[in-house]
């Protein structure tokens, strides 16, 4: 079988050449158009194998103006949410025969953006991002020039873009019902940087749940900042000492859940726990940990295919998608309050 000169890629001529067939034979078969015998097809595809044909992808773009890419910008590619939401969006990606590209932003803004605008010189069809700063207003030329952005997470700022969210409100407002239901009446709130979307939703969600209560707030109750471990264990100890301690927490994310769990006091007066998403091995703990589950990859697949719409030509109004959660009672949320 004849071979492309040595330190070349072979070409669709090359293998047309091996094949013995005509060269718009071999592009109907590799773009997987009719037209083609099953015997020609099966003889173009050995020459393709035998040569180690691959496809151009920079030809399709300029005949397509698509790359059949998308990329992926999340705050940690590590984290169990990221790794489970990556994974849902890669799967639809793939039902599409299109490739994904991701990163992280390490919660970094300038990162994001460098990253995002690096996507956008590859020319990849559309994007799906987490956001770290609160403002895209960078992405307005891209967006302008036909690259659609889909915000998930958390919404873009300065950019009328389609947003996919978990419903954080709602699902801290379950969790912390919870923790009433059973009894509880001082609940600590202890979350991530008051500025980050999902961590203002989620104490919005706990003042809701404690004002429908008719339960006042003690703002000492009430925690919110860096999620490093010693920042967490002062905030736990702060709520859970002293004669006014909270005798219930809700915990802001899994990061946040974590760091508690190493500092909570033990015994008969440990608080009762509920945290916001969950984690793996949570139900083989003593007690099993309650928590508000996210859906990940509800999330990631529900923004993968409203990427693809707008790729295939939805231009309606911008749209906000949320996406529910669910309370699991594991036991750390059922705990009583102390007696008296």
């Amino acid at each position: 079988m004849t071979r492309s000169r040595a330190g070349s890629r072979p070409t669709m001529r090359d293998v047309a050449a091996a094949a013995g067939v005509g060269l718009k034979t071999v592009s109907r078969v590799v773009n997987g158009e009719s037209g083609v015998t099953p015997a020609t097809a099966a003889r173009v595809r050995a020459a393709i194998a035998e040569l180690g044909f691959r496809r151009n992808d920079s030809a399709r773009l300029l005949r397509t103006g698509r790359t059949a890419s998308i990329a992926l910008l999340l705050e940690d590619l590590g984290d169990p949410f990221s790794s489970a939401l990556s994974r849902a969006v890669e799967e639809v990606a793939r039902a599409r025969e299109c490739l994904l590209f991701a990163g992280s932003s390490a919660e970094d803004a300038q990162r994001e953006r460098e990253l995002a605008l690096a996507f956008c010189a590859r020319r990849v069809d559309g994007l799906l991002i987490v956001p770290a700063g609160d403002d895209h207003r960078y992405l307005l030329p891209e967006a302008a020039a036909g690259t659609p952005v889909v915000f998930l997470d958390r919404p873009g700022a300065g950019i009328d873009a389609d947003a996919v969210l978990s419903d954080n409100a709602v699902g801290a407002r379950v969790g912390v019902r919870h923790l009433i239901r059973h009894g509880h009446r001082r609940i600590g709130f202890v979350g991530d940087l008051p500025h980050i979307h999902t961590s203002a939703e989620r104490l919005r969600g706990y003042r809701e749940a404690m004002a429908e209560a008719g339960l006042p707030v003690d703002q000492r109750w009430i925690a919110t900042g860096s999620t490093d471990r010693a920042t967490v264990a002062r905030a736990v100890a702060e709520l859970t000492g002293g004669p006014g301690a909270v005798t219930a927490l809700f915990t802001g994310n899994n990061r946040i859940t974590l760091a508690a769990l190493h500092h909570l006091p033990t015994g008969a007066g440990r608080p009762a726990l509920v945290g916001f998403d969950d984690l793996e091995l949570a139900d083989l703990l003593a007690p099993g940990l309650t928590v508000v589950a996210q859906d990940p990859a509800g999330v990631g697949a529900s923004a993968a295919r409203l990427l693809f719409d707008r790729i295939d030509g939805d231009h309606g109004p911008a749209r906000r998608i949320e996406v529910p959660t669910r309370l699991i009672a594991r036991g750390s949320g059922e705990t009583p309050p102390p007696a008296g």
